[in-house]
């Protein structure tokens, strides 16, 4: 038993978490990084030990999908009330993509009582959906894309019937939100196809956890992301749109020694009496909006996904 008196046994056990934990000093300068902190969010040990948060390695972001910074960062409010705060917050991985986790601090005090640093445990918050679950299923009937690891554009289609089925028949709304990657053409001309391709991963993975496990979301052209909002009416729909906005606003990629940053445009629309396919997609096209609610001019993606000219 003297051997659990050893404090390095104590250390080896919070490496050896499934929880990522991560201490730091009252500077900010990372001190600890577990093996959990290394698998859920990509930065191996010596990339963090030594770095400050300030650095922003984890780049944490709020529910609104804000940066959460300044006053409101819950580290911020640990070090100067004291007091242990809890958050779900979104952490970027190293690929790119944002991780939610639900995030524990808590002050560490020295024994005066005195507060010397911070600790910072962290877990992933997984919203699968049904696709997503049966995705090797899917793959092997050719129902995914081989790029985004997501349903593709002929099986994305096909939900969409289904759902207009149900709304003819049994008036079960639904509606539909539209992604469209910025400038991916301009990455694969500047970085190369690889470049666009993860650029296209990032953003699958960002919209794997943005919407219910019950929603679907499926790649519908070369630079587009379509989701199915199931059972779902206007009001809900917009309130989605709305947080995705934001949510894209977290997604980055480190491509060789260049930081490329991300940003989408994001349009949607509910389906009403009369629709069809293409007149609900245009009027999607029609509200595309990049994050920061400019509007850009819309591409016609009709139920083949070929493009038509933009719209002026």
């Amino acid at each position: 038993m003297s051997e659990l008196h050893d404090p390095e046994i104590f250390r080896t056990v919070l490496d050896s978490l499934q929880t990522g934990v991560c201490v730091a000093d009252r500077s900010g300068k990372i001190l600890f990084w577990n093996q959990g902190a290394q698998r859920l969010t990509g930065h191996q040990r010596h990339e963090a030990v030594g770095r400050s948060c300030r650095d922003n390695i984890l780049v944490h972001c709020n529910e609104q999908g804000c940066v959460a910074c300044g006053a409101t960062c819950p580290i911020h409010r640990t070090l100067h009330e004291g007091k242990p705060q809890e958050a779900k917050m979104q952490l970027r991985h190293k690929d790119g993509y944002p991780v939610h986790v639900l995030m524990r601090i808590s002050p560490i005090r020295d024994p005066h009582g005195s507060i010397i640093g911070i600790v910072q445990s962290f877990d992933e918050q997984k919203f699968a959906s049904e696709w997503a679950r049966n995705r090797h299923t899917l793959a092997a009937h050719g129902c995914m894309d081989e790029t985004t690891d997501v349903p593709n554009h002929e099986f994305t289609e096909f939900h969409l019937h289904e759902n207009f089925a149900s709304f003819a028949r049994y008036h079960l709304p639904f509606g539909v939100i539209a992604i469209q990657v910025d400038r991916l053409e301009h990455f694969r001309a500047k970085y190369g196809r690889p470049a666009g391709d993860a650029i296209l991963n990032v953003v699958a993975q960002t919209l794997r956890s943005a919407f219910r496990s019950t929603d679907f979301v499926g790649r519908w052209a070369d630079d587009q992301f379509l989701a199915i909002l199931v059972n779902c009416a206007e009001q809900s729909v917009e309130r989605t749109w709305e947080r995705v906005q934001k949510m894209v606003t977290c997604a980055g990629l480190r491509w060789w020694s260049d930081e490329l940053l991300v940003t989408t445009s994001v349009g949607y629309a509910t389906v009403q009496g009369g629709d069809t396919i293409d007149s609900l997609l245009h009027r999607a096209q029609r509200s595309l909006k990049q994050p920061s609610g400019k509007e850009v001019p819309a591409v016609a993606v009709n139920s083949q996904g070929s493009k038509g000219k933009p719209e002026i």
